[in-house]
């Protein structure tokens, strides 16, 4: 066999073992994307008992940006965000821009907290279950806080973990513009 048959032999072996991963890699890609559809689906058909026991029901903020966060009382960078997306919320309503708290706490102290400082945007009384919601929307570590940006179509455009900035937002909003 001469030496440039091997070369030859190889560089096809190269070639068809990088063909599998790039297949394999688009598959779980796929399958990652096909799930967190599932999940973004599941997700739009929600609801959630509010502070005063009325519902706050996902599927009334189809339509339009929806900015997701998950908080806790018991979370430091969670209240510390709280009046940034206060202010988010107050600036962009007219915009048609939504923002949406859910509470991955205990339903007494949320509502403790929500009669001491009431907010603008509605909060949902996600409890614990918050968190394995916000697992399901890529938050894979379930920390908190953790904010989701939606589009007018209900598809998830942004996440992120931990304290948000005003970059941040600034970049979201610019990223449905």
């Amino acid at each position: 066999m001469s030496a440039g048959g091997g070369s030859s032999r190889r560089r096809w072996l190269v070639a068809a073992v990088a063909g599998l991963a790039v297949a394999g890699g688009a598959g779980l890609a796929w399958r990652r994307r096909a799930g967190n559809s599932a999940a973004q689906a599941a997700f739009w058909q929600t609801q959630f008992k509010r502070s005063d026991d009325t519902l706050l029901t996902m599927t009334a903020f189809s339509g339009k940006p929806l900015l997701l966060n998950f908080w806790a009382t018991w979370c430091p960078p969670c209240l510390d965000e709280i009046p940034l997306l206060e202010a988010f919320f107050n600036q962009n309503k007219i915009k048609g821009w939504q923002v949406v708290g859910l509470a991955a706490d205990q339903d007494d102290s949320v509502k403790r907290f929500l009669a001491r400082s009431p907010l603008a945007y509605p909060v949902g009384l996600a409890g614990y279950a918050g968190i394995e919601l916000s697992r399901s929307l890529g938050n894979d570590g379930g920390g908190l806080p953790y904010t989701v940006l939606f589009d007018a179509a209900g598809e998830m455009l942004r996440h992120k973990i931990g304290r948000l900035t005003e970059d941040d937002l600034a970049a979201w909003a610019r990223a449905l513009h």
